[in-house]
């Protein structure tokens, strides 16, 4: 095990190094990271001073070299837009941004399991259909309009919660709510169709007929081999959130959190800010992969890492 997680933490490494690059190279070679940073109105002089300021008016392998021993030290440079050093900046705001993670990805596991239990129990149900035709609508919505849709409702109309910001227990539960609901439909038509192969294999019809409770058979046979594909579904969707949907309902919600400072500094050309937060999120990303491999081990000791 200790030989393995060695292993897939220098790979994650080479990932997190590769990725780090191609932005270095697309921002450098492909792109003019002066012209995004600075305003349209800007002279001819103000970008050669800019260039020279943060010293992109180098030779690329110059910019190269002095990149990579800033990246060894975490030091991606200053922040155009807070004016302090980035990688400050995603220690800051990545905190809020794993609270709404935990808060949103958590209530779509707690909710899903019994959800897909109950409608996998009788296939074909008033509970069963009921179940896969929200798990589809769910599927469909996108979360921006979902996110809309219970401000209005909630905050608007209801004055329930708050619109936006954070602050208090009250102003997590709608970006919670938005954020879980497409994992929630996923891992409940996932553990709803999980358990119906399930409870038609042998071994439970043997476990029925020797008297066993429908509590022992779902909990400790059936629900432990549909593990492995939830926490497989669960890992991606974890990517994808950190990847992409924390951005949008960070944008509606306005919540101070890695999303939301993406977005700003796209808007503002801030390109060391950009670079701080993918790196951070690759190296993430890398931790997660690893986490879930020895997850799958302590699950079911029968699957190899070597």
């Amino acid at each position: 095990m200790g030989s393995f997680i060695l292993r897939r933490l220098w790979q994650g490494l080479l990932v997190v190094l590769g990725v780090t690059l191609t932005v270095f190279v697309v921002t450098r070679v492909f792109g003019d990271p002066v012209s995004l940073m600075l305003p349209l109105t800007a002279t001819a002089e103000q970008r050669a001073a800019f260039a020279h300021e943060i010293g992109l008016d180098r030779p690329l392998l110059v910019q190269f070299l002095g990149f990579m021993r800033d990246l060894v030290a975490l030091d991606f440079g200053n922040s155009l837009w807070q004016r302090r050093p980035a990688i400050e900046v995603v220690f800051e705001r990545l905190p809020n941004t794993l609270l709404l993670i935990v808060a949103g990805l958590g209530f779509a596991i707690l909710a899903s399991i019994p959800l897909g239990i109950i409608a996998a129990l009788r296939p074909g149900g008033i509970v069963d259909r009921l179940t896969v035709s929200l798990g589809l609508i769910g599927l469909s919505m996108p979360q921006f309009w979902v996110g809309l849709l219970f401000i209005v409702i909630f905050a608007v109309q209801l004055k329930l919660l708050p619109t936006s910001g954070m602050g208090t227990p009250a102003h997590l539960i709608l970006p919670a709510l938005t954020l879980g609901l497409t994992p929630l439909a996923r891992l409940t038509l996932l553990v709803r169709s999980s358990m119906i192969d399930e409870l038609n294999q042998q071994y439970i019809k043997a476990a029925r007929a020797k008297g066993l409770g429908l509590s022992r058979i779902l909990g400790v046979h059936a629900l432990r081999n549909v593990l492995i594909s939830f926490l497989t579904l669960t890992g991606w969707e974890l990517i994808s959130i950190l990847a992409g949907y924390t951005v949008v309902v960070e944008t509606v919600f306005a919540w101070p959190g890695l999303g939301l400072t993406a977005m700003q500094a796209i808007q503002r050309g801030d390109l060391f800010l950009m670079q701080a937060i993918v790196f951070s999120i690759a190296f993430l990303i890398v931790l997660i992969n690893i986490a879930l491999d020895i997850a799958f081990k302590m699950i079911d000791p029968r699957i190899n890492l070597n």
